[in-house]
């Protein structure tokens, strides 16, 4: 099941913003405050030090939550990855990197994944003018990724987003105006600052 309890809970408890909360929110400001304290009564004693087995699980989770995947999902992703030839990691990373919802929130069409799996939920995305309300839909390169309608435009956290002029864009990603396409197989760059994908292979390695 994909996890629905607090979630500056679960970023406190992997000790880094997984990009679970809009940024510049109340919510998102009270993350950052107590983001090196551990979640419970006894958060305040800090960080046990770990087995290398628990670094791996960490990590897992980690890249779990942060694509907002459950651990089916993710177990079949490694599968996947796995059975081709090439770096597992990087694979697996693409793999996660072209689900729908990720696109979406790549492009900076919304705040948040969770925010993006909602907009396609309700049809408000289209991939190649074909609405799609699979978040889990993996784009192929030189798809064309887009809002459906006007009505989209005038969603709170779709208009804050395209009002904003300094969101990064990844650059296997092309944008014009609220569209956008994957023109490139995605790198693993981003993932890798933040979660070390050698540990999550060795993870569902044994």
């Amino acid at each position: 099941m994909r996890y629905t309890g607090p979630r500056n809970r679960i970023a406190r408890r992997e000790g880094v913003d997984l990009g679970l909360k809009t940024p510049g929110s109340k919510s998102h400001a009270s993350l950052l405050k107590k983001m090196n304290v551990l979640p419970g009564q006894h958060g305040v004693r800090g960080r046990r030090k770990m087995s290398e087995h628990s670094k791996q699980l960490r990590e897992k989770q980690k890249l779990r939550f942060t694509f907002g995947v459950t651990e089916t999902q993710l177990k079949n992703y490694f599968k996947t990855s796995s059975r081709k030839k090439g770096n597992t990691g990087m694979l697996l990373s693409q793999l996660l990197e072209r689900r729908l919802d990720n696109i979406v929130y790549r492009l900076g069409l919304v705040p948040t994944r969770a925010a993006a799996r909602q907009l396609i939920a309700h049809k408000h995305i289209k991939v190649n003018d074909t609405k799609m309300n699979v978040a889990s839909y993996l784009v192929k390169v030189g798809d064309t990724i887009s809002i459906a309608d006007k009505q989209t435009l005038k969603i709170p956290a779709v208009e804050a987003m395209l009002s904003k002029k300094d969101t990064l864009i990844p650059e296997w990603l092309e944008t014009k105006g609220h569209a956008g396409k994957l023109i490139a197989q995605p790198s693993s760059e981003i993932v890798e600052k933040q979660i070390n994908l050698r540990l999550v292979v060795e993870f569902y390695s044994k």
